[in-house]
């Protein structure tokens, strides 16, 4: 590391500490000198010139806060003295020219997946229950526990807990204290897995509670998540449970599966338990056809695909101080990369995008899509203000207890995964993307609503940055973790894939470590590596009720 500090921006008036800093030390970077008034710990900012109440604080070159109070050079910035703030933005003249990475590393790679007729390419192959209403999750669940484990498909954990040792302690007389101190973690044998289908990855079975009471919006919103599930170039085909009363009606599913592929020929079973005789009828039928289905998706083959097919979710939760410094730009290089070579990146989480509108609208490749964007984000601030929780309300007490105190200085972060591309495509939620290049998702900031919505609208990969650390990933979508910090990737190795903290300790570039994430991205997508998410069988699915979710 050359210096403790950093200031990511020219035109910034705070600076970051890279580690942690005594308060009465004199720090230098480029050519000024700071006497730090307190203790400064890492990741988090000092002032770097003095603010007087109501000035502005510039982070990333853009407006992140104001003071409420006086702060003087070296003193920490903090939510006792700054509050939020963010830019105004409107459509205006718009610059999408831009300078695109060199790609002669890549131009010639190809990845091996699952070539689908509608001309996508998965990276799985996976096989989808899904239930059209949350009255149908329990038959989800005995289907679940009759499949799985009989098929091969199980979940490579390290580790089993032991509780049998604790039933004996308890009936053998020992005391709370006893208990408490036994070891009931032990190592898990190697698993076997003689899956009876081995080119099908697993069968995926997704519950919610959605689907009927709530609103008729609710429902149809519903259907069209569902429809982007099943159309997923990961998903083989699909067996549906219907209680068949409830607002999420198969048609409506239909239609939307029809908007998305008009010439849809996936292998669909529809079943419907209100015109079975009986649940176990109901429950062997939905058993017997899913098993017909996976002889058929077990016939689909790893074959050669250009990364012009890849759809790169991108996404970040657990944030830190470091997030938007080391592994958000890396993976908006890894974006960048990906936009030159035509493939798609998916930006989500618009309640983290506030304060970088302008920027973002600039992007736009049209007035239209910037219209979009600008419409999308208003409609989505108004309707949290209206229900007493604003964007300036986003950033968790994580977040905050890492260096993040306001939502702009967290915002201004979480877009660099979107890397410094053309916006070639605005999606509101369950849209599909389809445009090479970024595209904009409007999701909630919640993790597992975005990462759920990400896979909806078509993303085969995602790449999921924290600070941290997130036990989360998705049903059907490969999730890689990417630390920003190499503590993190350290206590939570279980967890995190790729440490972007090499670039805090000079390791590595903001632009080798995109590379190294790309060609990862590569391995995974052929299926060459495992992401630590897919392994634990991390499969979190939330659909987003449309409300207010930050």
């Amino acid at each position: 590391m050359e210096s403790p500090l950093l200031k990511v921006h020219p035109s910034d008036n705070i600076v970051v500490a890279l580690q942690s800093l005594k308060g009465g030390s004199t720090v230098r970077l480029n050519g000024s000198t700071y006497t730090l008034l307190e203790d400064i710990p890492s990741k988090h900012k000092f002032a770097g010139v003095d603010f007087a109440p109501g000035d502005e604080v510039i982070m990333y070159g853009v407006l992140v806060g104001k003071a409420t109070q006086p702060i003087p050079s070296g003193a920490r910035i903090s939510r006792e003295n700054v509050t939020h703030s963010a830019g105004e933005y409107a459509v205006k003249e718009r610059r999408i020219d831009w300078e695109k990475p060199d790609i002669s590393q890549f131009q010639s790679r190809t990845f091996m997946g699952f070539h689908r007729p509608d001309g996508k390419v998965g990276t799985m192959n996976y096989w989808l229950v899904v239930p059209l209403v949350f009255c149908e999750n329990r038959n989800i669940k005995v289907m679940q526990e009759a499949m799985l484990e009989q098929l091969g498909f199980v979940t490579d954990r390290h580790f089993s807990v032991d509780t049998q040792s604790l039933i004996k302690l308890y009936q053998s007389g020992a005391s709370a204290q006893e208990i408490l101190s036994v070891d009931i973690i032990k190592d898990a044998k190697s698993i076997q897995r003689n899956r009876l289908f081995p080119n099908v990855d697993g069968i995926k079975f997704l519950q919610h509670n959605g689907g009927c009471g709530g609103t008729r919006q609710d429902a149809e919103a519903l259907c069209r998540l569902l429809a982007g599930y099943i159309t997923n170039p990961n998903v083989a085909g699909a067996t549906v449970l219907s209680l068949g009363c409830q607002n999420a009606q198969f048609k409506i599913l239909e239609e939307s599966i029809a908007r998305i592929d008009p010439n849809f020929n996936k292998p669909l079973f529809i079943l419907e338990q209100q015109k079975s005789n009986s649940e176990r009828d109901y429950i062997a039928e939905a058993v017997k056809q899913t098993f017909v289905g996976l002889i058929e998706a077990n016939k689909a083959i790893r074959q050669p695909a250009p990364l012009s097919k890849l759809v790169v979710g991108l996404e970040c939760g657990g944030s830190d101080g470091f997030s938007g410094i080391s592994a958000n730009p890396a993976l908006g290089y890894a974006s960048d990369l990906l936009a030159a070579l035509n493939g798609i990146a998916i930006l989500s989480e618009f309640p983290e995008l506030n304060g970088v509108e302008q920027e973002l609208i600039n992007r736009c490749v049209n007035d239209d899509l910037a219209e979009k964007f600008s419409g999308l984000m208003t409609v989505y601030a108004q309707r949290a203000r209206e229900a007493g929780s604003g964007f300036d309300m986003n950033p968790s007490p994580g977040n905050i207890k890492d260096g993040l105190i306001t939502d702009a200085m967290k915002s201004a972060g979480a877009a660099k995964k979107g890397g410094t591309s053309p916006v070639t495509d605005v999606l509101d939620y369950t849209e599909q993307a389809t445009k090479p290049g970024l595209n904009l998702l409007c999701t909630p900031g919640n993790d597992v609503e975005s990462t759920t919505g990400l896979a909806g609208s078509g993303a085969n990969i995602i790449v999921f940055t924290t600070g941290l650390g997130t036990p989360t990933g998705n049903p059907i979508v490969p999730t890689i973790k990417m630390s920003s910090n190499s503590v993190l990737a350290t206590n939570m190795k279980d967890i995190i894939d790729v440490d972007a903290g090499t670039i805090i300790s000079g390791e590595d570039t903001i632009e080798t470590k995109g590379r190294k994430l790309l060609d990862y991205i590569i391995q995974v997508a052929s299926g060459e590596e495992t992401p630590h998410a897919v392994r634990l069988g991390q499969d979190d699915f939330i659909p987003w009720k449309r409300g207010v979710s930050l």
